[in-house]
């Protein structure tokens, strides 16, 4: 007997209603735990992504065919004239393929049906392929136990009702499973930038409506989406719309991913691109590099393979390169001097870097030289340690700015932000920031003076004189609390103690006297 999908419900009645946090946060923890590290987590935002996009449609749809027989139509000849007329959708999705029709079908074909449903969307729409497509569910066929995971994975999801859920409850999902799965997939070596750090960057950058941002290294999207995000919250939510992204990501999954990371936010006609930034940067102004007003990344850490060898083969060079080229073992200033070269010359650029290249030696001091010459660098921020999924490190927060107001000409300022943390309320061995810490941050940049134990306004005569060092507790020493005395509990302690070494010596002395011993001057005691 075939066996369908709707055999097996148990999933919560639909709701007409929006889809809070909380209850789309509760399907996926049930997912979480049903896949653990047997299946890889992509899947769950691909099964997020794809019932969001069914529902989306089923909802514009019947909208579409009430619109038509308002004006005079049957239903029939309504629902026929909306198929035909794929440009009125926000996406095209495949009919046969809707959510609620891949639940009627046999559940040994649902991977089958899941690829065959991507491969469609892409094919209907342009902007969906090499994306989508690039997932494919048969790989739940590998292992047999898989099947059934897919099977519950699928009837979890079937209990959402989407097409009411705002972009910002679907963006908050998305960056949910990211957030969960980033301990385990940093051991695989991808790097997940926290958002309070993100948060951090992009307050201090303060993106504007009408500008455009670019991130080099994108991941999963998460600066991007940060950008937005500020936009959106000091702004209005019509002015975010205004905001140009911009973004590279040299793996072509993770690139998917943020693809899929925007549509869910709600952000329209990014533009992202695949390849490697330091080869090949995808933007380009006829013969130059596109020069941007914002350029933010938390680019990989001391990449290797990127020194001068290989970056002499690198597309504008000249333009990207003119300070230097870095060592083989770490990418790190290859990264800042291409950020820096995609600029506009009143860019703001910032960027999270291994605190090493703060104050490593050979061609990265060279390089670090000629930009401070070029008084570009408008501050350094020394991170927590531990705040980061893949490295207990502390990492560092490096400011640029190619139009430096004439009162920080000159300056450098350092804010040495090593205790501004809480530990992390899911993660036990992690630290992160908190709004406080943010706050205080933000406002030490924004006032631009010395605070003791905390920020430091530095000369560039006096980083010139400790030969370009750029390591930030070079200049600010953070000043731990001291801890409070109780003097007068204190004093009753230390009466205390000698009265309880009096009595040892009286015993000392009287065992002492048994044995015949002379007691003078061999008490324990310091009286």
């Amino acid at each position: 007997m075939e066996r369908k999908l709707t055999d097996f419900l148990d999933a919560p009645p639909k709701k007409d209603n929006g889809l809070t946090r909380e209850e789309l946060e509760r399907v996926l923890k049930k997912a979480a735990d049903l896949i653990r590290t047997r299946v890889d987590y992509k899947y769950i935002l691909l099964l997020l992504f794809l019932k969001r996009l069914s529902d989306e449609w089923e909802k514009e749809f019947e909208e579409y065919v009430r619109k038509l027989m308002n004006e005079g139509l049957d239903r029939k000849t309504a629902e026929e004239l909306a198929l035909k007329d794929r440009e009125a959708y926000t996406i095209s999705y495949p009919p046969e393929y809707l959510w609620r029709k891949l639940r009627e079908k046999d559940i040994e074909s649902l991977p089958q049906n899941l690829s065959q449903a991507l491969k469609k969307l892409a094919e209907l729409n342009p902007n969906l392929r090499g994306i989508v497509d690039r997932f494919d569910f048969m790989e739940f066929m590998l292992h047999r136990d898989n099947a059934e995971i897919l099977r519950q994975l699928f009837e979890l999801f079937s209990g959402l009702d989407l097409k009411n859920a705002s972009p910002d409850v679907l963006g908050d999902a998305y960056e949910w499973i990211l957030r969960y799965f980033a301990p385990q997939k940093a051991k695989e070596g991808e790097v997940y930038t926290p958002r309070e750090v993100i948060r951090l960057l992009v307050e201090i950058l303060k993106p504007e409506p009408g500008e455009e941002v670019y991130d080099p290294s994108m991941g999963s999207g998460g600066m991007l989406i940060g950008a937005y995000i500020y936009v959106k919250e000091h702004r209005r939510a019509d002015e975010a719309k205004k905001l140009f992204l911009y973004g590279q990501e040299v793996n072509p999954t993770t690139y998917a991913l943020a693809e899929m990371n925007m549509i869910l936010h709600g952000i329209k006609s990014p533009k992202l691109a695949v390849g490697d930034t330091l080869l090949r940067p995808a933007f380009k102004e006829g013969e130059r590099l596109k020069r941007f007003d914002v350029v933010i990344a938390n680019p990989p850490w001391n990449q290797d393979g990127y020194g001068e060898a290989t970056l002499k083969k690198a597309e504008f060079k000249e333009e990207r390169f003119k300070y230097g080229y870095p060592p083989n073992n770490s990418a790190d200033w290859a990264w800042i001097q291409h950020m820096l070269a995609s600029a506009k010359d009143n860019g703001r650029v910032g960027i999270v870097i291994d605190n090493g290249a703060l104050f490593r030696g050979g061609a990265e001091k060279k390089i670090r030289a000629k930009i401070l010459k070029d008084d570009l660098l408008e501050a350094v921020i020394l991170l927590p340690e531990k705040l980061f999924y893949n490295t207990g490190a502390p990492g560092a927060i490096m400011i640029f700015n190619r139009n430096k107001p004439d009162d920080r000409k000159g300056k450098v300022l350092f804010i040495n932000a090593s205790q501004e943390y809480e530990k992390h309320p899911e993660v036990r061995k992690l630290n992160r920031l908190g709004e406080e810490h943010i706050r205080k941050i933000v406002d030490a940049f924004e006032k631009f003076e010395d605070v003791d134990g905390f920020a430091r306004v530095v000369d560039l005569d006096e980083i010139k004189e400790n030969d370009y060092n750029l390591n930030v507790t070079l200049y600010v020493f953070s000043m731990e609390e001291e801890e409070e005395i109780d003097v007068k509990a204190e004093w009753e302690e230390l009466r205390r103690i000698n009265e309880e070494l009096a009595e040892v010596d009286e015993k000392i002395e009287g065992y002492l006297r048994e044995l015949g011993h002379d007691c003078v001057n061999t008490t324990v005691s310091n009286k």
